[in-house]
């Protein structure tokens, strides 16, 4: 961890609503003057999408699972080294997944492939990682002890497997079926990789579904935010400012010391009502240490 080189990191699976927690960071950021180095976790995926499709392919053959989730298929160590140089330096390279036809035509690559390697300048204030292994510790990489601050974003697994489901059949032509065997494929590394992060988190926010979600295999639409509740725990409840949050958020509610309940439709307001405070205490912190 570092006063000068502060790292947040936002961890969550694909769909789990890291974007929204990327967006509020953004509106913190720019009312706060701040000026971040965003990395996003593709960026240290160990593949590029054809690459990935073969050593994938090899993987089976050899009656083993290769996935996005998993030590195999990412750079973590490259990974960590980006957050203690960064954290001591406030320095470190950083590149870029280009995802789909528009940031191929921004990038003037494929899609799919990685923009090169390119230095982070020292003029900065702290670095802001959004992806699947903001807080992982493994045998060989532990990247969460260079973390100020590690936000988790999920929802329950039923509502997760729905909104993949959705998104792979409308948007990548998948059926049903093998998107149901690529969950099945990716649940070891789900279970080993991804969940343990959520119990390192110092704040997360878990979406919770009204409806019944029981088999979501079946279903074809995603439950609205109006249909949700989100769950927000405080690792450290001596840090919250509960008062303040119920005053704030209209109709949310404790449900444990530890538990703050807020209307889905809600989510956005309060990451920014609960992180801003945080966000200004660090950079006071760098303040004073300068």
């Amino acid at each position: 961890m570092s006063t000068s080189h502060p790292i947040i990191a936002v961890t969550g699976s694909s769909g789990a609503g890291t974007s929204t927690v990327k967006h509020a960071f953004e509106d913190i950021f720019r009312r706060g003057g701040i000026k971040s180095v965003v990395v996003e976790g593709d960026s240290f995926h160990r593949y590029n999408r054809m690459e990935m499709r073969e050593a994938v392919k090899a993987a089976n053959e050899k009656g083993l699972e290769l996935t996005h989730f998993g030590p195999e298929g990412n750079c973590l160590t490259e990974l960590e080294d980006l957050f203690r140089t960064y954290s001591e330096t406030g320095r470190g390279k950083k590149r870029y997944y280009i995802h789909d036809a528009i940031e191929a035509e921004k990038f003037g690559q494929d899609s799919g492939t990685f923009t090169p390697w390119e230095d982070i300048d020292g003029n900065n204030d702290l670095m802001f990682y959004e992806g699947l292994h903001g807080g992982v510790v493994t045998d060989d990489a532990n990247v969460a002890q260079y973390v100020d601050l590690l936000i988790g974003v999920v929802p329950v697994i039923n509502l997760e497997w729905i909104q993949k489901i959705k998104r792979d059949c409308a948007n990548r032509g998948y059926s049903s079926d093998a998107v149901v065997d690529i969950i099945l494929k990716r649940l070891p590394d789900y279970v080993n990789y991804i969940t343990p992060q959520f119990s390192q988190t110092d704040i997360n926010f878990q979406r919770v579904p009204l409806i019944d979600t029981s088999n979501p295999f079946v279903m074809r639409e995603i439950p609205t935010a109006d249909e949700s509740l989100v769950i927000i725990r405080f690792k450290d409840p001596s840090k919250a400012d509960f008062p303040h949050y119920l005053t704030m958020l209209k109709d949310s509610f404790m449900s444990r010391p530890n538990n703050l309940v807020v209307p889905a439709v809600k989510m956005g307001l309060a990451m920014e009502v609960i992180l801003t405070p945080f966000i200004e205490e660090m950079m006071n912190k760098k303040r004073q240490r300068r």
